[in-house]
């Protein structure tokens, strides 16, 4: 295939005038005015930009399914719809259960076989049960612990290290000494946690590398207690996630972060639920039902739970609050691939890459997308 007259988003980070040949599923020639070949099939992308295809590294579910049912049909149920929204790669998102739930569900999303119409499994990411029990915001209180690095490594080998996160509350017993010891095999998250900005900045001096949807089931920044997310914050190297539902983050909020962590440490995720792609009603998250309605997912007690929508709608959306479409787009591919470490065939549009890609129309609504 050659896709010719697009706007590419290229690994400078901006939109260039450029033709894609791809052969095989790779990209394997990008250059301006590419002569079609004989028999070549053209996709004229003209008027179009042309981006990597979105990577989601914390998804819970869709489309009435949840990554924790263990289903391999509602794997592919989700992973169908994820494709079909431009999100090309996805790390299906674990929650807080029993530690032999949560093996099972891994051993589940790992030896599913990926169809043509699906989104691919890069990593799973494992939210929980390591957490604050004072935070879990919509997980099960019932099964927080403390960190078990034998367990941890159990699941690795036993998953082919697909698990690439891990959120963490480095406040509580035994789970900063788990960190040092572990920080080279799976990168932790801070995340559900009370961490003070002292606490949190042990944890990343111990080998934390990540923050857990931002904002979130944390503490906020005050000026005598400013908290995990200055932590982070000035702490070089530390990514983080942010959902750009509106809902989860005011704009302002949304602007803030981009500009304190800056482009290249911004990672956009969906956090979406079962909710997601479904009409309004009841459905269940980590056990416990949760009410969709007016766009919002809520417990019983009309606590936020997760969110009821999609990696694409939030990068718009972050467009439309004030974020360069050339940044919003890096914190939805680069940035996130860069973080669970699976640039060599994903995040931008280089020659030998996947062509996993989106073609998007000048106001950022998705136009196709391309796996091949």
């Amino acid at each position: 295939m050659l896709i010719k007259n697009g706007e590419v988003y290229t690994k400078a980070f901006l939109f260039v005038k450029e033709d894609i040949r791809v052969e095989d599923g790779r990209i394997v020639e990008l250059a301006p005015d590419l002569a079609p070949k004989k028999g070549e099939e053209v996709l004229d992308a003209t008027g179009k930009k042309i981006i990597p295809g979105l990577t989601d590294i914390h998804s819970h579910g869709c489309k009435k399914y949840d990554y924790c049912d263990a289903d391999d049909k509602g794997l592919a149920t989700m992973l169908a719809y994820e494709k079909s929204v431009g999100v090309t790669q996805m790390c299906p998102t674990t929650m807080t259960y029993p530690e032999d739930k949560v093996e099972e569900i891994c051993k589940v999303i790992a030896g599913h076989e990926q169809k043509a119409d699906e989104a691919e499994i890069v990593g799973i990411n494992l939210e929980g049960p390591y957490i604050s029990p004072q935070k879990v915001g919509a997980q099960n209180p019932a099964y927080v612990k403390p960190a078990d690095a034998k367990y941890l490594r159990n699941l690795l080998e036993e998953t082919g290290h697909l698990p690439k996160l891990i959120t963490i509350a480095p406040e509580e017993e035994g789970n900063l000494e788990v960190i040092k010891e572990m920080k080279d095999e799976i990168r932790f998250s801070v995340g559900h946690t009370m961490a003070t900005y002292d606490e949190a900045k042990e944890a990343f001096a111990a080998g934390a590398k990540h923050m857990t949807h931002l904002y979130n089931a944390m503490p906020g920044i005050t000026h005598r207690a400013p908290g995990p997310i200055v932590a982070a914050a000035e702490t070089e190297g530390i990514t983080a996630e942010l959902i750009c539902d509106g809902i989860h983050s005011h704009p302002a909020a949304v602007r803030f972060a981009f500009a304190t962590f800056g482009a290249d440490r911004i990672i956009l995720i969906s956090d979406s639920t079962r909710a997601t792609g479904m009409p309004d009603g009841e459905y269940e998250l980590g056990g416990q039902p949760i009410f969709k309605a007016e766009g919002i997912a809520r417990l019983a007690d009309g606590t936020i739970s997760g969110s009821v929508t999609n990696l694409f709608d939030c990068m718009g959306r972050a467009i439309q609050y004030g974020i360069s479409p050339e940044d919003a787009v890096r914190a939805a591919t680069y940035n996130p691939c860069k973080a669970i470490g699976i640039l060599k065939d994903y995040g931008t549009i280089e020659v030998g890459k996947k062509a996993n890609l989106d073609i998007v129309n000048a106001d950022f609504t998705l136009s196709q997308v391309i796996m091949l």
